[in-house]
């Protein structure tokens, strides 16, 4: 009984130390390439950041220029995102905003908003969502070039009640048989303008014009 009793805490200190040779390697694995990691998204982000600033470019270190935005509503965050001034010869030519649509088909839409000081899009790019294969994908811009229909666009441009997919009496077009994903991410843009609108100031003042 006792040779037993031994032989099952043998077992167990030894599945115990497996266990914990196992969680640090993965431990260690991870801290490992956690930077490599977070590069490649900060590069993939920045490439589709630069997508969605004006034609006449910027000068400035756009990371440097990053600004806290807060979990709100406008936002459709659920997490604190960042904006990103981008300036040419020390003035505001558009801020980059990180939004979400949390209403889309099969989740959540994470996008990119380039706005002009005059509350113009410069451009919209999706940086994550889970819609159907197929279907949502055409919201990527590496996959259909639909997402350019909020380029120029404003809040008096179209009027608010156009603010909609066609099928819901608006003026924006949408993929037949996938009504939710641009339904979707159409009311996020506007209400991601109507949040610019209501902190342009701060969103556009230069790191010398913060309080």
């Amino acid at each position: 009984m006792i040779e037993f009793r031994n032989r099952i805490l043998v077992t167990a200190s030894a599945l115990l130390a497996f266990a914990m040779f196992g969680a640090a390697l993965l431990s260690g694995t991870f801290q490992l390439t956690r930077p490599a990691i977070e590069q490649s998204e900060r590069a993939a982000k920045m490439k589709l950041i630069a997508q969605v600033l004006p034609p006449d470019g910027f000068d400035n270190d756009l990371i440097r220029a990053a600004r806290p935005l807060p979990a709100d509503p406008l936002l459709g965050l659920r997490h604190p995102g960042e904006a990103y001034l981008a300036m040419r010869h020390g003035q505001p030519v558009a801020v980059v905003l990180e939004a979400a649509a949390p209403d889309g088909y099969s989740g959540e839409i994470r996008f990119l908003v380039g706005i002009r000081p005059d509350g113009t899009v410069a451009g919209v790019r999706v940086t994550s969502h889970h819609e159907t294969p197929g279907l949502g994908d055409y919201i990527e811009i590496g996959k259909s070039p639909w997402v350019r229909v909020f380029d120029g666009k404003s809040l008096a441009d179209p009027q608010p009640v156009n603010w909609k997919v066609r099928k819901d009496g608006g003026l924006f077009d949408y993929m037949a048989g996938a009504t939710i994903t641009p339904r979707a991410l159409v009311k996020a843009v506007r209400r991601t303008l109507e949040y610019f609108q209501a902190h342009r100031n701060e969103l556009l003042a230069t790191t010398k014009e913060q309080p």
